[in-house]
């Protein structure tokens, strides 16, 4: 199993259990399910609750998390857009000073630049859609995780910046 790590803070953020798709050379996503837990951290991960269960209150000692969320201990946290464009810069400023000092070739920068400035135009586009999430040790110069939901309205994913990750085998 591969578990993803950002690169600044050291946190968890995802791992290879998860289906992570690719998208334009710079992020990763993943989508994600809300479980059920116990108070005690036992977890329900079965299907969806059907028509009749939908409507139904959760027991005592019982809430509904995104499990990825869940799993890797992120931290919700917000933004306006002036505030994210400005960490935004910075972060992609600190990744390109990270991919030089750790032996990227000058193609794989390149291609980081030209696709971060373009993925990161989609996000600001849509910024109201977004939520936004921090790894656990809530680090200021960590990669903020987006969150945002499928054209179903209904299956939530989460986005990471595939620059800002290390791999480590478990």
């Amino acid at each position: 199993m591969l578990i993803y790590k950002d690169v600044f803070s050291g946190d968890e953020l995802i791992s290879d259990v998860y289906d992570l798709k690719e998208v334009d050379g710079v992020a990763y996503e993943a989508d994600c399910a809300m479980i059920t837990i116990q108070k005690g951290g036992d977890v329900d991960i079965g299907a969806n609750a059907s028509a009749e269960e939908a409507g139904e209150e959760l027991e005592d000692g019982q809430e509904t998390v995104n499990n990825v969320v869940y799993s890797f201990r992120l931290t919700q946290t917000s933004f306006d857009k002036k505030s994210y464009l400005t960490f935004l810069k910075d972060y992609m400023k600190r990744t390109k000073e990270y991919l030089k000092t750790n032996g990227a070739s000058d193609e794989e920068i390149t291609t980081f630049e030209k696709g971060a400035q373009t993925f990161a135009k989609k996000i600001v586009a849509n910024f109201k859609d977004f939520e936004f999430f921090t790894g656990e040790s809530m680090d200021p110069q960590g990669m903020v995780v987006l969150m945002n939901y499928r054209e179903d309205g209904v299956t939530p994913y989460m986005i990471f910046w595939k620059h800002g990750l290390k791999e480590e085998k478990v």
